[in-house]
C-alpha cells in the first residue's frame, strides 16, 4: 500500500469511525465504496476487522443501555445471514462484489432517508439481522436494515444495541471469512495500520456529540457515502 492509498483510507476510516461513534452506524456505508475503489481486494474482511474494534469500544461506552432482547433476536437472524454473505464472498468475482457494494450502499441510503419505520418484534428483528448478516459479511455493509429497524429509538440505546450486535457479527463474520481464505496478509497489515485511526476517530465522536446534532452528522454521512457509491459506480461504468 503506497501512502497515498494510505493516507486516503486513513482519513476514510477516521471519518467513518465518527460517525458509527456518534450515530451507532454507517462506518461500512462511508469505508466500502473508497475501500472498494482504490484497494477492492481488501473488501470485506478489512472494514469487518476494524468494525470489531469500534463496535466494542462504541458497545463497552454505552453498555449501560443496551437492549439485550432486541440483540438476541436480532442475532439469530445473523448467523444464517452471514454464512449466505461468506458464500457469495467465494463465488463472486471483485467487479461483481464492488457492485453489490454500490448497491446496498444506495439502497440503504434510499431506505434510511424514506423513513420506513417496521414495527420491532422478534420476526422483524431476525430478519433485519439476516440481512444485515448477507450485506456485512459479503459487502462489510450491514448497518442499514438494523438502523431501519432500530429507528426511533433514544440514541444512547441505537448505539448500545448496535454495537452489541456488530460486534458479535462481526466477530463470526471475520471467522468464516478467514475460513474461507479470505484474511490475508495485506489484509491483517491494513487493520494494523489504520487500527489507530479508528481508535482516534472513537474518541473524537466523544468531542463531537457535544457539539453536533446526530441527526445532521448522520446526514453528512450518509450524503458522502452516497457520493462515494456514485463514484465507484461511475468508475465500474466506465471500466
Amino acid at each position: 500500500m503506497d501512502a497515498g492509498t494510505f493516507a486516503l483510507l486513513a482519513a476514510t476510516m477516521f471519518v467513518a469511525a465518527g460517525l458509527q461513534g456518534s450515530i451507532g452506524f454507517g462506518a461500512g456505508l462511508v469505508a466500502a465504496p473508497v475501500i472498494a475503489l482504490v484497494e477492492p481486494d481488501l473488501l470485506p474482511a478489512l472494514v469487518v476487522m476494524l468494525a470489531c474494534v469500534l463496535t466494542l469500544l462504541v458497545a463497552i461506552r454505552d453498555r449501560a443501555h443496551l437492549d439485550v432482547r432486541g440483540a438476541g433476536w436480532a442475532l439469530a437472524g445473523r448467523v444464517p445471514g452471514s454464512v449466505l454473505g461468506t458464500w457469495l464472498v467465494v463465488a463472486v468475482s471483485t467487479t461483481a462484489l464492488s457492485w453489490i457494494v454500490a448497491v446496498a450502499v444506495l439502497v440503504g441510503i434510499g431506505s434510511a432517508f424514506l423513513g420506513w419505520r417496521p414495527a420491532r418484534t422478534p420476526v422483524s428483528l431476525a430478519v433485519a439481522g439476516a440481512l444485515s448478516g448477507v450485506m456485512g459479511t459479503a459487502t462489510s455493509v450491514g448497518g442499514a436494515p438494523m438502523a431501519i429497524i432500530w429507528q426511533g429509538l433514544p440514541p444512547a440505546r441505537i448505539r448500545a444495541t448496535m454495537s452489541a450486535f456488530f460486534l458479535v457479527g462481526s466477530l463470526m463474520s471475520v471467522g468464516l471469512l478467514t475460513l474461507a481464505g479470505l484474511v490475508t496478509s495485506a489484509v491483517v497489515e491494513a487493520f494494523l495500520l489504520l487500527s489507530p485511526v479508528v481508535l482516534a476517530g472513537f474518541f473524537a465522536s466523544r468531542w463531537l456529540n457535544r457539539f453536533l446534532d446526530a441527526d445532521r452528522l448522520r446526514l453528512v454521512g450518509l450524503l458522502a457515502a452516497a457520493g462515494g457509491a456514485v463514484v465507484l459506480a461511475v468508475r465500474l461504468i466506465l471500466g
